[in-house]
């Protein structure tokens, strides 16, 4: 894909994720991996009314090259990036009940939504929770950096999802299917519930193994 056809996608994909209430005001931001760097969505502007032209640049390097100031948290996109040579895309939200999910107590960190669904293991599959820290605190782009070897998907506590797709368009896909699974998972909130069993889990990765 071009890069200008890059760019109209990560627009196109924001304005859909804007008008579907899956970001607000001028929370999220997506990043794509191109030729010689990256493209991200820039700092303090919605998703829903994102100008190609005006898309930030990073070389390859990580250095601000071109367009607007890039998102304040870049940092947890360059962290899935430094541990996924797969990694083309990497989308993150405030989504409702993804955030909804983040905040509860007693979750287990290592895995936060049981398989629910098939679709959830196919796009998904484990998710872990990655501590609390501020908004901006640099620490946590090391932090998602320690897991994404081994997940494409975490979940920052009291915060959100940061997922990586190979491409951007897996990013959005993967995203969606966590955000309508966390809300499964919210709605079936304290009845007894029949996940998948872990031979189920298998023979889905075996056949689908992303």
């Amino acid at each position: 894909m071009t890069d200008a056809a890059l760019r109209e996608a990560v627009c196109a994909f924001g304005k859909s994720l804007f008008e579907r209430g899956l970001t607000f005001g001028s929370s999220g931001n997506i990043s794509v991996k191109v030729e010689d760097g990256w493209l991200l969505t820039p700092t303090n502007v919605s998703m829903g009314s994102l100008d190609p032209a005006r898309l930030s640049k990073l070389d390859d390097s990580g250095r601000h090259v071109g367009g607007d100031k890039p998102t304040k948290e870049t940092f947890l996109h360059m962290g899935m990036y430094r541990r996924r040579e797969t990694a083309g895309a990497v989308v993150h939200l405030h989504s409702t009940y993804s955030v909804a999910v983040s905040c509860l107590d007693g979750l287990d960190p290592r895995d936060v939504i049981p398989p629910i669904t098939a679709y959830y293991v196919m796009r998904v599959g484990a998710l872990p929770l990655v501590p609390y820290y501020r908004p901006g605190d640099q620490a946590l782009g090391p932090a998602v950096e320690a897991l994404a070897d081994r997940h494409h998907a975490v979940l920052l506590a009291n915060h959100g999802p940061v997922v990586a797709g190979t491409t951007l368009e897996a990013a959005v896909y993967a995203i969606e299917e966590l955000e309508e699974t966390a809300k499964l998972f919210l709605l079936l909130h304290g009845r007894a519930v029949r996940p998948l069993t872990a031979e189920q889990v298998v023979d889905l990765k075996a056949h689908f193994p992303g």
